[in-house]
Formats: C-alpha cells, structure tokens, sequence
C-alpha cells in the first residue's frame, strides 16, 4: 500500500473509532426523562413602581402584593400534586412573593435563580425597542434560552413539580418557546400579579400547557396587572 494511502486510511479509522466512542454518549443525550415534570410559573404580586432604589434592593410587595402571594401560597398548598421546589428571581418583589409561597409549603425556601430575573426580549413593537440599550434584547434572549434549557425538560427521576416565582416578560416569553411560536410575539398575551402559568415536560420532551395566567384564586379587588393608580379625589369634600 502506498504511503498516501495508508495515511488517508489512518484518518478514516480514527475517524470512525472517535464516532463509535461518541454514539453512547449522545444516545444518552436524547434518552427520554422518567417522569412528567409541571411547571408553575407565578408572575410577583403588584409592587411600588415608584420607588427609586434598586430592583433588588427596592420596589417591595404593596399590601395587596403582599395578600396576593399569600393566596398564591394558599392555592398551592393545595396543589393535588407536592410541590418539590420554589425557584425565585433576586428581584426584591419576586424573592418577596417567593417567600409567601413557600410559607405556606412545609419544608419549602425559595432558591434563588439569576437567571428568572426581569428583562425585554426582542419584539415587533418598535416602542419598546427604541427604549432598549444596544445588545440589551439580546441578552435578555440568551438569559430566557438558558431558563428554558434548565427547566424545560423532563424529570430525570420522577415526576415532579417546580414552582418558578418570576415576572411577566419572563414568562411570556417561555410560553412563546414551549409552544413553538415566534418568540417576539410574547407582548401578545397579559398576566396579572400572582397569576398562575402551568407548563407540562413530557418523558419525551413534548409540552403540554394546561393554564395561562390562572388567577382563579384572586378575588376581583385583587386582580392587578400593575401598581394600583391613586384614587381620585372626591370633590364633594372640602379640602
């Protein structure tokens, strides 16, 4: 056998030997999970948007934020499946409202998770991009695409359930991506405060949304998508 050819020869083997020692392992890759994991996405309950200071320092739970995440807690403590864990955005209103939740869930704290905190995707809605710093949509894709690569997939072991305490945008956006839609279309679709987002994993990887933006367990007075606006003041009445 000439030279060239027993080197070209060499490489095919190599080649074929890299592949058959790779083959198990990204079998293992795609092996379907052994359980249904759910997913509770629960938006924080309404907030001083006022507040100057920090996100993660400020902009605390108002009082109806505050009773909103105790029904929350209250709902989910009689959720028919246990609840395993509560994630929660640093966010000063999402750690505040995660805190509620797990109260009423025995044994449960929040984990905190950078990764859930509030950004702005890209959109079609060129209002709100023009407000956006360069690369700031971007980032906030890259953020949401590891979110969804952590938590949507199937329960390794078992079935299990995930409450993940976070915000709007967030949440809208992985409703977008588990559904196969355009991502930029999540400004299509409202949560209000405490709200409850439900998202199946199938042992084979497929989605099943059962609920958006459940607020069944808010009564009416408490159904807020926003800081509640200051009440008009009663011109019948002397100052």
């Amino acid at each position: 056998m000439r030279p060239g050819l027993r080197s070209f020869c060499a490489v095919i083997l190599c080649a074929l030997t890299l592949a058959a020692a790779l083959a198990p392992r990204a079998a293992a890759q795609t092996t379907p999970g052994k359980g249904l994991r759910t997913l509770i996405l629960v938006r924080h309950g309404v907030y001083d948007e006022t507040d100057p200071r920090d996100a993660e320092v400020g902009k605390a739970l108002l009082p109806e934020g505050r009773e909103q995440a105790r029904l929350t807690g209250t709902r989910l403590a009689a959720w028919p499946a246990r609840v395993d864990v509560v994630h929660a955005s640093p966010l000063t209103r999402a750690r505040e409202t995660a805190e509620f939740v797990a109260a009423a869930l025995p044994g449960r704290s929040p984990a905190p998770d950078r990764d859930l905190r509030e950004c702005t995707p890209p959109t079609y809605r060129e209002d709100v991009m023009a407000d956006l710093e360069p690369g700031e949509a971007d980032s906030c894709t890259m953020q949401l695409e590891r979110t969804f690569a952590r938590y949507f997939r199937p329960s390794p072991v078992r079935d299990s359930t995930e409450v993940l305490v976070c915000h709007g945008n967030v949440i809208r956006w992985l409703v977008t991506r588990a559904l196969g839609a355009d991502p930029r279309l999540w400004l299509t679709m409202s949560l209000t405060n405490c709200s409850l987002t439900v998202i199946e994993v199938k042992p084979n990887g497929n989605y099943r949304i059962t609920a958006v933006g459940d607020r069944g367990h808010l009564p009416v007075a408490l159904q807020t998508w926003s800081m509640p606006k200051p009440a008009a003041a009663d011109p019948t009445q002397k100052r």
